[in-house]
C-alpha cells in the first residue's frame, strides 16, 4: 500500500489524541504548495537535516572541546539523541512525533563554537551594545533568516508550530520566549528530553573520560536505582553504558507516567487547553524531579566545573572574543553573504552571526589568519 500526505494526516486524526498537534492544520508564513507524500512537519524535518547550520553541529563543542577526542559527544550527536527520545516519548504519548523530532533537531542550532563558555563570552560582548545573546532566539534566527535557500524570502518558511515550540525551548540552560501561553505537548516533551539526554551522556563521558569516578556517584538516588538492573560482572565500560541507559528508561518511563497521570487527571481535551492551563503537563514526578535535580548538581560540580574542562572551555571562549573584536574592528573579513547584511543590521549583530555559526576548528584556523 503506497501511503500519500492526505492518507498519513487521515492516519494522525485517528490515531493522535485529541490535544495532539496535527500536521493538516499547519501554516507557514510564505505559501508553499503541498507535497505529495509528506507531511508538513515531516517537510520541516528534512528542511532542518539539509540546512548548512545542522551540518556545522558536528563541528560543535558540547562539553568537551572537539579535539578532546573521538568519542565525547558534540552537539550534533546531543541532537541526535535528544530527537530520538522525543520521538520515542511522542509516539507513547499519541502526538505528533515528527513536530517532536523536528523541534528537537532545530533546539541547538544557535549555539556558538565552544559550548557555553562561547555562549556567554559572546552575549557579554554584545552587551556592551545594549545587545544580547542567547542560543534559542539565535536558533530561530538562523531558521527564519540567516539560511537562505528561496529567492524571494530569507529563512526556511517552517510551520508556525515548530518555530513557537523552538522559541519556548526551556531547560535550566535555555531561556525561553513567553507570549504567556504554554508551549505544545510535543515540545514540551522536547524541553525535557533535552534534559534526559544531556544529563546522561555527560554522565557517560564524564565517566569516559575519567573526570569523576563511578564510586563518587554512589549518593545519587538516581545511579543507585539503575545499577541494581545492572550486572555487576560487566567490563567497566558495559557496566557504565548499561546503568546509563537504565537512568535513560527510569526517567523516560517515570515522564510518561506522570505525565499520561497529568492529562487525565485535567481531562484535556485539545490543544488550546494545553495551551492555556497554567503550567506544563509534560512532567516527571516530584520524586524523579529531586532526583534528577541531584544528578545535574552533581555534574555541574563535578565536571562542567572541572578544572579540565572549564580550562579548556575558557580558552576556547577567548578566542571567540579575539575573533569578535578582530572581524569588529576589519569587517572586510566577513564572507560576502554577510557584508550584505552589513546595509540592514548593525556591525555588532552581524559580527556575532558570523562568529556564533563557526565550528570549533574553523574558529582556530580562522583567527590564524588574523594579524
Amino acid at each position: 500500500m503506497l501511503l500519500t500526505r492526505i492518507n498519513l494526516e487521515k492516519r494522525e486524526r485517528e490515531m493522535f489524541a485529541l490535544y495532539a498537534t496535527f500536521s493538516d492544520s499547519a501554516k507557514r508564513e510564505h505559501s508553499d504548495s503541498n507535497d505529495e507524500f509528506r507531511t508538513q512537519f515531516q517537510r520541516d524535518h528534512a528542511r532542518i537535516i539539509h540546512s548548512k547550520a545542522f551540518r556545522r553541529l558536528k563541528g560543535k563543542t558540547q562539553v568537551f572541546v572537539a579535539h578532546y577526542g573521538d568519542h565525547f559527544r558534540n552537539r550534533l550527536t546531543h541532537t541526535l539523541e535528544v530527537s530520538q527520545i522525543s520521538r520515542n516519548l511522542a509516539r507513547n504519548l499519541a502526538v505528533n512525533e515528527d513536530l517532536a523530532g523536528a523541534i528537537a533537531l532545530a533546539h541547538d542550532l544557535g549555539h556558538t563554537p565552544f559550548g557555553h563558555a562561547g555562549e556567554e563570552r559572546l552575549n557579554s560582548l554584545l552587551q556592551k551594545f545594549g545587545e544580547s545573546f542567547e542560543h534559542n532566539r539565535q536558533s530561530r534566527r538562523i531558521l527564519t533568516t540567516l539560511e537562505k535557500k528561496y529567492v524571494g524570502f530569507d529563512g526556511l518558511n517552517l510551520t508556525s508550530d515548530l518555530l513557537d515550540g523552538l522559541a519556548k525551548h526551556s531547560t535550566p540552560y535555555d531561556s525561553p520566549s513567553s507570549d504567556g501561553r504554554q508551549p505544545s505537548v510535543e515540545a514540551q516533551i522536547v524541553n525535557l528530553a533535552d534534559e534526559i539526554a544531556y544529563v546522561n551522556h555527560d554522565l557517560d563521558d564524564g565517566l569516559r573520560g575519567k573526570i569523576f569516578m563511578r564510586e563518587s556517584l554512589k549518593n545519587l538516588k538516581l545511579w543507585r536505582m539503575a545499577i541494581e538492573k545492572v550486572d555487576t560482572n560487566l567490563p567497566n565500560e558495559a557496566f557504565n553504558h548499561r546503568a546509563v541507559s537504565a537512568i535513560i528508561d527510569l526517567l523516560t518511563t517515570d515522564l510518561l507516567r506522570e505525565t499520561s497521570k497529568n492529562l487525565e487527571e485535567n481531562k484535556i481535551k485539545n490543544l488550546d487547553e494545553i495551551k492555556n492551563f497554567r503550567q506544563a503537563l509534560v512532567s516527571f514526578s516530584p520524586s524523579t524531579q529531586k532526583d534528577l535535580e541531584e544528578l545535574r548538581e552533581f555534574l555541574h560540580a563535578k565536571f562542567y566545573l572541572h578544572p579540565e574542562v572549564k580550562k579548556l572551555s575558557e580558552q576556547g571562549a577567548d578566542l571567540l572574543e579575539k575573533l569578535f573584536a578582530s572581524i569588529f574592528k576589519k569587517p572586510e573579513l566577513l564572507p560576502s553573504e554577510f557584508t550584505e547584511r552589513l546595509k540592514t543590521d548593525s556591525r555588532e549583530i552581524v559580527v556575532a552571526n558570523f562568529v556564533a555559526g563557526m565550528t570549533d576548528d574553523f574558529a582556530e584556523e580562522f583567527v590564524k589568519k588574523i594579524k
